[in-house]
């Protein structure tokens, strides 16, 4: 079943992408939670029309995402995090908790937008994230978790 997205559905496809689903997937889940539309041949042409009005304005906001990506790269961050016996963590550090780091140095980013590269941190060290700022402007953002003082 060949499909539109209307939005970015993880693990398949992002916004206006035309997508080939099994037919149960997009019948049941894709069309009726409304993240995709049939991909009819006029609904193509009228996707091909959007895409071309669009380009323009999808240049600034990949260059804006550019500007945030050269932003990111030039930070270093430092999460703090109550410890136990070694260097284990209470707990766990979690896209959430990078979310609300990076927005103490005033870069605000949706933690769906956040992938740390193994899921969560369950220890103290240095660790990588993955961050979307756009489709195409994907960063890696190196950071580091340090045992809380007491």
């Amino acid at each position: 079943m060949e499909l539109i997205l209307k939005e970015d559905v993880q693990n398949l496809g992002f916004k206006d992408d035309v997508v080939n689903v099994k037919n149960g997937y997009g019948r049941n889940f894709l069309i009726p939670q409304g993240l995709a539309a049939l991909a009819t041949t006029s609904a193509k042409k009228v996707l091909a029309e959007n895409l071309k009005q669009r380009a323009h304005k999808e240049k600034k906001i990949v260059e804006a995402a550019n500007k945030t990506a050269e932003t990111l790269k030039g930070l270093e961050l430092k999460i703090a995090a109550k410890t136990g016996a070694g260097d284990k963590l209470f707990g766990s550090v979690t896209t959430i908790d990078l979310a609300a780091a990076l927005e103490k140095e005033g870069q605000t980013i949706e933690k769906k937008y956040i992938s740390i590269n193994g899921g969560s941190v369950k220890r103290t060290g240095p660790y990588n994230a993955q961050i979307r700022l756009h489709r195409e402007v994907i960063v890696e953002f190196p950071f580091e978790v340090v045992a809380e003082n007491k």
